[in-house]
């Protein structure tokens, strides 16, 4: 049986056309790994749905005892459910004109229902325009929520005629405070398991849980401008349009040829990567681009505008301006910065590198001396590996609080010398560990002055977040961390733009961390990130780029004399294959054997917006919310220093590079 499922409709509001390649999973090769038990332990949104039912006690659950598809049978056991006067039903499904849904949540009162669909979403109930803005138009990061309930609205008035529906969303309040400890330990994410959000609840009473976290609220208005079409997800589709065509997209599974739109072809899914399992299916990505623009595969090949860094201009590709060769400096806005490379003189630089073939390097010498110059020895690099939680950890936390569980640490002397000085972690299962985490990073770093090193923005508002649970705590040592931590960082809203961000301020901590990202915005391109300042692509354009790096570290540990905590004497760093260097990332054991790091990342992607640290996240989570032995701890462990390890000593990998170049 084929239906248009509420899922179905939310990616096929995404782009059309993906919902037909999602009708062919066989055909279409997919780079979003689907499985629940990575979903249930990268977002914790399954824990706050098995969380949000107790909060709804006493009721019953639609299975399925036959087929997932079976339409029908769901929704008569729901219609049994609902001849009660009064009854809460979890998954209640129901079917109409080839239309299906299943709700989180559905409460029946006499002739009144309420529909909740439960996220595990954030919100402030005292902000006004959580979903519409002060334009009056929805905001745009709640559309697809929006639009998920306002499809169940429709689907449940289409079935109960003669009842009141009243949608809500449930969402995590992160106004609130937990008042119970270790609440985030009593739903356990399951391997295998019969249940679809795949975590077990440990508790069955919501007295359990202390003060209810998650807000109700009612959307009736909203829901009922979208039906109405007076708030529309495309200009050119009202809602029932959209049901109608992405209805047969889905039945009658055809190609529905939608218009491309700038930002639905960069982050599509349906594209090929180097996995195994690609090859052997076709990309939906070509398939749009060689039926509306008639691309043959030389097009394909052809240096394309949707990896320039940082373009948010959608107008150029309604003006057909799809390659890089076709684009002017008016095109981009271009502009120059002094002292620096401006936003637009990078891309520009990728633009032109990508269109003349040209694999040479980028360097502002000048700038770049001047402000290494201001280092101070010796150098201090360091990474951390973080998580946020839905459910809080202890009383008094609130949801999604940062949690620092892991950082590596290494210093680069004066005289060459580098060594892995210091690293920390934390895999207690139910423990809060960032004022552990504080005061072994302040061990590490407080016996000098020299210069210290992040990558990117992260660190700085890990510290920030840190800084402001440690003075409303009663830690004893709070005060001597929070002068610490004020010490190495800036404020957080001091900065609003992350590509703003100097590498340095005045008024700041007097060791202020400098970003080496933002060293590397300001100063250095390499053609081989094909845009990118992750540090995952900046290191492998690095090492193909750096005979200085390449003659070192193609040399054991040992010989180099590159201390190392988790590594043996005679590991290299360096392997090839097929004449090309591979990325020292490639070589480490992955952290999942059933996830590859790209299908982790892919499913973080829209949930965390992060480039890095995917895997590390979704170990952590695994250590915090599965079952294990205490080998099976020690193991992910070891594979999650190795990982920060290397974070670290890549920073180190970059920095001898830039070194070398000035």
């Amino acid at each position: 049986m084929k239906a248009l499922s509420k899922s179905r409709f939310k990616q096929g509001l995404e782009c059309p056309n993906k919902l037909f390649f999602s009708n062919s999973k066989e055909v279409y090769h997919n780079i979003k790994n689907e499985d629940p038990f990575l979903q249930a332990l990268a977002s914790g949104g399954f824990q706050v749905e098995e969380y949000a039912r107790l909060q709804y006690p006493g009721g019953v659950l639609v299975d399925a005892p036959y087929e997932d598809n079976d339409y029908q049978d769901l929704a008569d056991q729901t219609s049994k459910h609902l001849k009660r006067e009064n009854v809460v039903i979890y998954e209640a499904a129901f079917y109409v004109d080839d239309l299906f849904i299943r709700t989180d949540v559905l409460v029946k009162k006499g002739a009144d229902i309420q529909l909740i669909e439960v996220k595990a979403k954030s919100i402030d109930p005292n902000n006004d325009y959580n979903f519409i803005g002060s334009k009056k138009k929805l905001v745009s990061s709640w559309k697809p929520y929006l639009f998920d309930l306002a499809f169940q609205t429709h689907v449940a008035k289409l079935c109960l005629p003669n009842f009141k529906v009243t949608p809500f969303l449930c969402l995590v309040d992160k106004s609130k405070v937990a008042t119970v400890e270790g609440l985030n330990q009593f739903f356990r994410v399951k391997q295998t398991t019969d249940k679809r959000t795949g975590v077990d609840a440990l508790v069955d009473d919501k007295r359990q849980l202390g003060e209810n976290l998650l807000h109700q609220e009612d959307l009736s208005d909203i829901v009922s401008k979208i039906h109405s079409g007076e708030y529309s997800y495309y200009d050119n589709l009202n809602f029932h349009e959209a049901i109608d065509l992405l209805r047969d997209v889905r039945l009658k599974d055809y190609y529905p040829n939608w218009p491309a739109q700038f930002s639905a072809c960069k982050n599509c899914e349906f594209k090929k990567d180097h996995s195994e399992t690609a090859e052997q299916k076709k990309s939906g990505f070509d398939h749009c681009f060689k039926t509306q623009f008639q691309w043959t595969e030389t097009d394909f090949k052809t240096p394309n505008i949707f990896n320039i860094w940082d373009l948010k201009d959608p107008k150029l590709m309604e003006q057909g301006l799809l390659f890089k060769s076709q684009l002017t400096l008016e095109d981009i806005k271009y502009k120059e910065a002094p002292g620096k490379l401006s936003r637009t003189e990078r891309q520009w630089l990728q633009i032109e590198k990508e269109r003349d073939k040209d694999f040479s390097e980028f360097v502002d010498k000048e700038g770049l001396k001047a402000e290494m110059d201001s280092w101070v020895y010796p150098y201090h690099f360091i990474d951390f590996e973080t998580s946020t939680v839905p459910l809080p950890f202890h009383t008094g936390r609130r949801p999604y609080e940062q949690i620092a569980f892991q950082f590596s640490h290494h210093i680069y002397h004066e005289d060459g010398r580098i060594e892995h000085a210091n690293e920390y972690i934390n895999t207690v299962q139910g423990e809060f560990p960032n004022f552990i985490f504080a005061q072994h990073l302040l061990d590490a770093l407080v016996h000098d002055e020299g210069t210290i090193f992040k990558y990117s923005t992260h660190e700085n508002t890990i510290l920030n977040a840190i800084r402001d649970q440690l003075k409303s705590s009663n830690y004893p040592f709070k005060n001597e961390l929070v002068s610490f931590i004020e010490s190495i960082s800036h404020p957080k809203d001091k900065h609003p733009d992350p590509w703003k961000v100097p590498t340095r301020l005045s008024g700041n901590g007097t060791r202020d961390m400098v970003d080496l990202c933002a060293v590397i915005k300001k100063y250095y391109y390499n053609p081989h990130t094909n845009g990118s300042n992750s540090i995952k692509k900046v290191l492998p354009a690095v090492l193909k780029s750096s005979q200085f790096v390449q003659n070192k570290y193609s040399k054991s540990i040992e010989t180099i004399g590159v201390g190392s905590k988790n590594f043996p004497s005679n590991h290299t760093w360096l392997e090839e294959e097929n004449g090309e260097i591979l990325s020292p990332y490639n070589l480490l054991r992955p952290l999942f054997e059933n996830f590859s790091e790209a299908e982790i990342a892919n499913t973080l992607s829209e949930m965390y917006n992060i480039n890095d640290g995917g895997a590390a996240l979704t170990a952590y989570g695994k250590i915090q919310y599965t079952d294990m032995t205490k080998e099976e701890r020690q193991e992910i462990s070891k594979a999650l220093k190795r990982y920060c390890e290397l974070d670290t000593l890549a920073m180190v990998m970059i920095y001898e590079h830039l070194k070398s170049l000035v």
